[in-house]
């Protein structure tokens, strides 16, 4: 994803939010179920794997996220992947990754804005242009937007992040991908 376009994604989000008006008081968790897509990216010189080769990863994920005030939150986020060659669409491995990290979230009446920052790790299995599992650092930049359906429900229609992961591939050790989110949220005490 390029950096103008996710700037522009979330300018536009912000933009979105507009003057708030009285509004209920803030859970202090909300919990979040969903689906994940991610496009792993894989440099050149990968031991086993061609040069700029990729995968598509789809998964499931969730958040737990505390919110220590109306407009900022904690967010501890834990995904698998099943990653598959965009080649021939065989399962060729898979990941796991668990981030954490800060939320802002812009609150309104039927509609939540929010961009955030994780920070952690990810655990490759062997296959996904690599030869051997292992940990490594990880990190995503983005955001979403949630719709809600009731005072304890809502809908998040997508989140988009950059995905940085930092596994040595004998090139630059640097990965730049894109993770997609879809899914429910719920609300949890006042």
């Amino acid at each position: 994803m390029n950096r103008p376009f996710a700037f522009s994604l979330l300018l536009g989000l912000f933009a979105a939010s507009g003057p708030a008006k009285a509004q209920e008081p803030t859970s202090k968790f909300e919990f979040y179920g969903g689906y994940y897509y991610v496009r792993f990216n894989v440099n050149g010189s990968a031991a086993g794997g061609a040069s700029s080769e990729t995968f598509n990863g789809n998964g499931a994920g969730v958040q737990l996220e505390y919110n220590a005030n109306r407009w900022l939150g904690l967010v501890g986020d834990m995904a698998g992947y099943g990653a598959t060659a965009t080649t021939n669409g065989a399962l060729v491995g898979g990941a796991f990754t668990y981030l954490f990290g800060p939320r802002v979230n812009f609150r309104r009446e039927k509609f939540t804005p929010f961009a955030q920052v994780l920070f952690g790790g990810i655990w490759t299995t062997e296959g996904i242009g690599y030869s051997a599992s292992e940990n490594n650092f990880a990190m995503t930049a983005g955001g979403g937007i949630d719709f809600k359906v009731s005072s304890h429900v809502s809908i998040r229609p997508v989140q988009a992040e950059y995905f940085l992961t930092k596994i040595p591939d004998n090139l630059n050790n640097r990965q730049n991908n894109l993770r997609i989110g879809a899914g429910i949220v719920v609300r949890l005490g006042k």
